[in-house]
């Protein structure tokens, strides 16, 4: 028989894996085992005991979650095929989502597999990077963690100042600046101030200190990431565009890891959700709704960081941004939206490029 598959769908969790198993098209059945190690080594064993007895490929899918690729490599060290499957592409019935459990979820994941290995349907997979990929991930996104408490904790200290009306003196500035910080620390040590008031600002500045110097050591890592062969002339090049920095141009880099799984333009800006709905029915014309917001809310938010500064710096960049502005003034988000969408593009030419001239002095120097 030459389509012979055991279809697996799973729906993973952090201390279970719930299955529904079937040989082609016969009735499935539900399997548990545990997310652990163990659990998984079951798992697979399980499956390669029904693979030997009826000479059927195994094929699983489960949902992308925040438990990783392990599962799938797992899997695919097994020999099996494994597919992780975006959860925002998945289509449900409003009923479908009235009605959601474990054991639905992975009959649905088990019939979209039947459906594109039998029935030719397309599958809505999500792009695994390598281990490396994975790995150079963790820099990045810890560097940007540690900004967003930064930030965090600086929110705190204005909303605790505002809250007990105390206003910053005159000549010190309108931010962060060092005699802003000079008068934090007097304030809180000031016998003047409530004690509440000096116990609570002293703790949000310690950790305020403790966050900076942690960021030092995070710069220093994603300085050493960015020196790196895999990334250092993808990196050069997007930072030479305008408003581009060292921490967006590594986030951009290890977000996309291989520029060349995108064909066009329209799918760099799919992936990063900077496209617009779409809602056409019948003989309704195509109405464009707001942006999807699938993909990497992180990156969307570097880029128009990024985009934001290009407007402020860049002139070719602002008048391209007033140009959109004036067809819709009230509307100013959409002249955002579209400069950062152009930005993402943009960065993907020069680093598909980068990369295909990495590729090519790579196989030169093995020949």
């Amino acid at each position: 028989m030459i389509n012979n598959f055991i279809f697996v769908g799973c729906d993973s969790h952090d201390k279970t894996l719930v299955t529904r198993i079937a040989h082609n098209q016969d009735k499935s059945e539900r399997k548990t085992f545990s997310a652990s190690r163990a659990g998984r080594r079951k798992l697979i064993e399980h499956l390669k005991g029904r693979s030997d007895q009826t000479g059927a490929k195994v094929v699983v899918a489960y949902e992308a979650s925040g438990n990783g690729f392990i599962l799938c490599d797992d899997l695919k060290k097994a020999g099996m095929e494994c597919h992780v499957i975006a959860p925002t592409k998945i289509e449900r019935s409003s009923k479908q989502k009235r009605n959601k459990n474990d054991d639905r979820d992975a009959e649905r994941l088990l019939e979209m597999l039947r459906g594109h290995y039998l029935g030719g349907n397309k599958l809505p997979a999500v792009w695994i990077p390598d281990h490396q990929t994975r790995d150079d991930r963790e820099i990045v996104a810890g560097r940007q963690d540690l900004s967003e408490k930064q930030s965090k904790i600086k929110t705190q200290v204005q909303m605790l100042l505002k809250r007990h009306g105390l206003e910053r003196p005159e000549g010190i500035g309108s931010g962060w600046t060092k005699k802003y910080r000079r008068w934090l620390e007097g304030l809180s040590e000031d016998a003047g101030t409530g004690l509440g008031i000096r116990i609570r600002l002293k703790s949000l500045l310690r950790q305020l200190r403790f966050l900076e110097e942690e960021i030092q050591c995070a710069d220093e890592g994603m300085k050493e990431l960015a020196s790196t062969a895999r990334w250092k002339p993808i990196v050069d090049e997007l930072m030479k565009e305008k408003g581009i920095a060292l921490k967006t141009a590594l986030k951009y880099a290890t977000d996309i890891g291989d520029f060349g799984r995108f064909r066009r333009g329209r799918q760099v800006g799919a992936y990063f959700g900077l496209t617009p709905s779409s809602a056409e029915s019948g003989e309704n014309d195509d109405r464009k709704g707001h942006i999807t917001r699938q993909g990497p809310a992180s990156s969307r938010k570097i880029l128009c960081q990024a985009t934001w500064s290009r407007v402020r710096h860049d002139k070719q960049e602002r008048e391209v941004y007033m140009r959109i502005v004036e067809k819709n003034p009230k509307k100013k988000k959409i002249a955002l939206v579209a400069s950062t969408r152009r930005l993402a593009v943009r960065l993907w030419h020069i680093g598909r490029q980068a990369q295909l001239k990495m590729q090519s002095v790579s196989a030169g120097s093995t020949e």
